[in-house]
C-alpha cells in the first residue's frame, strides 16, 4: 500500500498544532514555581535554575538572588559578591557552584518570592521564580469557659480559645462532642508580614456534659486542645418561706386564741346561778343575790338537826 503525501493545508495544520504544543509546554514550565517552607529560626536553601559547569567558573557570569523582582538580596558579578542590604548581611550566603541560596536564621519578612537570575556575557541564561513560605508556630491553644446564666434547664456558657504569635493568618475550627462547630474567630496583626493572634468565642447552652475541642491550623500544621464542660446544676429547689404578713397574722391569731382561753378559764362561774341578773342591776346587787343561793342549802340542813 502507498502513503500518499499529505496536502499542504493539512500539513500545515499539523506543524501549527505541534508548536502550540511546545508553546504550552514551554508556558507551563515557565509558570511552575518552586515552593520552599521553612520555620522561623531554622535554615533553609533555595534552588536555582542553573549550575556552574566544571569546566568554567563564576567569573564568567552575573548571578542576582531578587526578592520580590525590586529587592536585591544577594549578587555576584565576576566571581565577586557586590554590596548587600543591611538587612540580609551575614544573614544570606550562596553555593559558587549550584547557585543555591541560602538564608539562616529565617524571619517572617524572608516570606515571599524570590528570582535567581544567572546571565552569561550579557545573556540570560536562566531566569526562574522560588516561593518562599515561613512558618512560626503558634502557641498551644488555650480553652476558657465562663458562665452568663444559669436555669434548671440549662447553662448559658461562653467559651473562648485563643493562641498567639504564629504566621501566617491561621484557620481555628473545632467539634463539640465530635461534631463540627464554627468558632467566632478573630485576629490581630500589626501587619500581613507580623505575628497573629487569633481568638475564637462560642455561646453554649450546657444541658449535660460535653466535651469541646479547638484547633488552629496554619501551612498544613495543626496545634488542639480540648475542654470537658460539666453541667454541675443539680435543681435542688429550696423550701418556700411564708410571705412575712401571713407569719404575723397567723401569730396574732394564735396569741389571741391563748390569751381568751386563759381568760375564760379564770373569769367564768364554775356554775350557772339560779337566775341571772338583769342588765339594769348593779354589780353588788347580782353578788348578794349568787351569795344568797349559796347559803340558802346549809340553813335547811341546820333547821332539820334541830
Amino acid at each position: 500500500m502507498m502513503c500518499l503525501p499529505a496536502s499542504p493545508p493539512a500539513l500545515a495544520l499539523r506543524l501549527g498544532l505541534g508548536l502550540l504544543v511546545l508553546l504550552c509546554l514551554g508556558i507551563g514550565q515557565a509558570l511552575e514555581k518552586k515552593v520552599v517552607r521553612g520555620r522561623v529560626g531554622e535554615k533553609v536553601s533555595l534552588p536555582c535554575c542553573h549550575e556552574i559547569p566544571s569546566s568554567e567558573s563564576l567569573q564568567n557570569y552575573r548571578v542576582y538572588w531578587q526578592k520580590n523582582i525590586t529587592d536585591v538580596v544577594l549578587a555576584y558579578s565576576k566571581g565577586s559578591m557586590m554590596s548587600q542590604p543591611e538587612r540580609y548581611q551575614n544573614r544570606t550566603e550562596m553555593d559558587l557552584w549550584n547557585l543555591t541560596l541560602w538564608i539562616s536564621p529565617v524571619e517572617i519578612l524572608d516570606n515571599g518570592s524570590y528570582q535567581c537570575v544567572v546571565q552569561r556575557n550579557s545573556i540570560v541564561v536562566c531566569d526562574e521564580p522560588v516561593i518562599l513560605f515561613v512558618t512560626a508556630d503558634f502557641s498551644k491553644p488555650n480553652i476558657t469557659a465562663e458562665v452568663s446564666a444559669e436555669s434548671c434547664e440549662s447553662t448559658e456558657t461562653v467559651v473562648t480559645c485563643s493562641s498567639h504569635g504564629g504566621f501566617p493568618k491561621p484557620r481555628i475550627s473545632g467539634t463539640l462532642n465530635n461534631m463540627s462547630v464554627e468558632w467566632n474567630a478573630r485576629w490581630v496583626s500589626e501587619s500581613s508580614l507580623s505575628p497573629y493572634n487569633v481568638t475564637g468565642k462560642l455561646v453554649l447552652n450546657v444541658t449535660k456534659d460535653v466535651n469541646i475541642t479547638c484547633s488552629v491550623e496554619y501551612n498544613g500544621i495543626s496545634k488542639s486542645a480540648s475542654l470537658l464542660l460539666e453541667k454541675t446544676n443539680n435543681c435542688i429547689v429550696p423550701p418556700v418561706t411564708p410571705p412575712y404578713n401571713v407569719i404575723i397574722a397567723s401569730i396574732i391569731i394564735v396569741t389571741t386564741f391563748i390569751l381568751a382561753t386563759i381568760l375564760a378559764a379564770r373569769y367564768l362561774p364554775r356554775r350557772v346561778c339560779s337566775h341571772c341578773c338583769k342588765r339594769q342591776d348593779s354589780v353588788e346587787e347580782c353578788m348578794k343575790e349568787y351569795t344568797k343561793a349559796s347559803m340558802s342549802p346549809k340553813v335547811t340542813s341546820e333547821t332539820s338537826s334541830v
